[in-house]
């Protein structure tokens, strides 16, 4: 397919740890034209995770590179960027990847990096966000898309889809409506990012007048990197 404005698709990496629930939408919506991105590479860091053996079944390039035995984390990462670079990745969607990712990782692909996590954020970042919002007696929950920085769940606000929370949910309840909300919003989250212009304002995502599409934001940045 073609990107907007006759552009190439965004190259698109998907790093998993598990079976890769939100990879498969957006697989999925690659696959329906709906999302402006190829996906080049599907890499976890554990080897039998279900969602790599999805991929190869979708005929989708699949890598794992696990931490276990790697030589630590500066290695480890240093191997999956090896992956990236080979794939020639211009983003990467988390969909489930279980590993902080460390400060110089978030830099070589900034603002580059998208992930979608189970909560109105910044409420409740980390694991167990449903028990979390279960054990507040919250009566809204919902799920977050939000670029990656190098904090906690903290970076800039994409997309927020709320899902109320009923009495007498357990954790698997909420989790699952939350679920089928995730892989639309982050199909749809994605597909703002790449399409439209927009720019960031302290913690404020912004989209509209006043931004970049993500190509020229890129080379800008390459220019300045060179410059420097």
């Amino acid at each position: 397919m073609s990107a907007a404005g006759g552009l190439s698709p965004a190259r698109l990496a998907v790093l998993l740890s598990g079976r890769g629930s939100n990879f498969l939408a957006l697989a999925e919506a690659t696959r329906r034209g709906e999302l402006p991105a190829e996906i080049v590479l599907v890499l976890s860091n554990e080897p039998e995770a279900p969602g790599l053996a999805r991929a190869r079944e979708l005929g989708l390039p699949a890598v794992a590179v696990p931490h276990r035995g790697a030589g630590g984390r500066e290695e480890h990462e240093r191997r999956v960027l090896e992956e990236l670079a080979h794939a020639k990745a211009e983003w990467i969607a988390l969909a489930g990847y279980m590993r902080f990712l460390s400060p110089s990782f978030v830099a070589a692909y900034a603002r580059r990096i998208v992930n979608v996590h189970p909560s109105l954020l910044p409420a409740f970042p980390g694991l167990e966000a449903q028990q979390q919002a279960l054990d507040h007696g919250v009566r809204l929950s919902g799920c977050t898309v939000h670029l990656v920085d190098t904090g906690l769940d903290s970076g800039p606000i994409v997309e927020q889809r709320s899902v109320p929370v009923l009495e007498g949910d357990h954790r698997e309840d909420l989790a699952s409506r939350i679920l089928e909300q995730e892989h639309q919003a982050y199909v749809w989250g994605l597909r703002r990012l790449l399409e439209e212009p927009w720019h960031v304002e302290g913690r404020r995502l912004v989209f509209g007048p006043g931004g970049l599409g993500w190509r020229a934001q890129y080379q800008a940045k390459k220019k300045l990197e060179t410059r420097g």
